[in-house]
């Protein structure tokens, strides 16, 4: 069995690539950083560390690296025999993998089964992405491809920091990770991955991962980096941070108890396990990796105006998520390009318009005004 994974950065070697490969996968890595690709290909292992409560070693073997900028042949050759492929590259990236793919199905033996492709991207559906992308691409050919992949969906969640220098491709990563998967597209041939779990309903399992995980981790980012603090862990060990992030969380779960039906008690246990891993001292996260892209993170279908607009709609309270979205707007990163660009957007845009093209929202929505007051409130702070 044979597995191609886009994205050979840490969460692809630490997560995603890990797991495949205790599931008995070849592991070709596909990627564009060309000293990366160099140094996984230079070892015949590396080690996932996993530091906390219960973490533990794992060393993978039987990998190996392609870089696709150079050498797009070579990936559409080994998709094109492969079992499974998966993605690690961020959502506005998946554009630029769609073209191997769709050029590996059209050399692939017609008789072989289906190629399982699952986009595992912190994004709702990223895979029902991918595969409009590879539907814009093959255009007219698209009709005779299609029945040679089946897509499914996937909800991931690993904390996966940025690397302490000197350690080579290991990787340090959290003992807890989750990815659920859609079960329908596999009919009965699914993916062999040991902990992963197949769901026949994902779209709980994505939303709570994204209005949780992802809405607090980045809460957490912007009201440290505000308060002066390096480290998620360490501003979870503000009071005033930890207020503040528990509020937004307490609004998204109000949000998904009442639209998925959730136990509550259920998700505020979810809940408060996602905090005791945020405030893991042993992982080596920052605010600022953890806060950086501020422009995708406050648009439509992310994680604080996502959930902040339907709670709204729904009439429950959004003080917390709002106050979250003032905080992003204060994150200022010269080593960050959308955090320089979404000051920029600040200082030169009136508050509707910022409000509009940042959000996403109409002017008429019911959250519309709530976002139009903070960005004028970070207008006169930076005025």
């Amino acid at each position: 069995m044979k597995a191609v994974h886009f994205g050979a950065g840490n969460i692809g070697r630490g997560f995603v690539g890990l797991l495949l490969h205790e599931g008995g996968y070849e592991l070709v890595f596909s990627d564009v950083a060309a000293p990366l690709v160099d140094a996984i290909n230079d070892v015949s292992e590396y080690t996932v560390h996993e530091v906390g409560d219960g973490g533990k070693d794992t060393v993978v073997t039987g990998f190996r690296a392609i870089n696709s900028a150079e050498h797009p042949d070579q990936v559409i050759e080994e998709i094109a025999g492969a079992n499974v492929v998966t993605t690690a590259v961020g959502p506005t990236i998946l554009k630029f993998v769609a073209p191997n793919i769709v050029a590996a199905l059209a050399l692939r033996d017609p008789s072989s089964p289906p190629l399982q492709i699952m986009a595992c991207e912190n994004a709702i559906n990223a895979t029902d992405l991918l595969r409009d992308e590879m539907k814009a691409v093959a255009g007219e050919a698209w009709d005779a491809l299609t029945g040679r992949a089946v897509f499914a969906n996937t909800a991931v969640d690993r904390i996966v920091p940025a690397q302490p220098p000197g350690e080579g491709v290991d990787v340090t990563v959290e003992p807890f990770f989750e990815w659920a998967i859609e079960r329908p597209p596999f009919g009965d041939d699914p993916p062999n991955i040991p902990g992963a779990h197949f769901v026949d309903d994902l779209a709980p399992y994505i939303e709570r991962k994204l209005f949780t995980v992802n809405t607090g981790h980045a809460t957490t980012a912007y009201f440290g980096a505000a308060a002066g603090i390096d480290t998620i862990a360490g501003s979870l060990a503000d009071p005033a941070v930890a207020e503040a992030v528990e509020k937004a969380l307490e609004e998204t779960s109000a949000l998904l108890v009442a639209k998925h039906e959730l136990d509550p008690v259920a998700q505020a246990e979810y809940r408060a396990t996602i905090l005791r891993r945020f405030r893991n001292a042993a992982l080596p996260d920052t605010v600022w990796r953890v806060g950086r892209q501020p422009l995708r993170k406050l648009s439509r279908h992310e994680r604080f105006v996502g959930p902040a607009a339907e709670a709204a709609e729904r009439g429950l309270e959004v003080d917390g998520l709002v106050a979250a979205m003032g905080a992003a707007l204060a994150f200022d990163d010269a080593e960050d390009p959308q955090s320089v660009d979404l000051q920029r957007q600040i200082r030169e845009m009136d508050a509707a318009s910022f409000t509009a093209s940042v959000t996403g929202l109409e002017q008429d929505h019911p959250l519309f005004a709530r976002v139009q007051k903070i960005v004028e409130d970070r207008q006169a702070e930076i005025a």
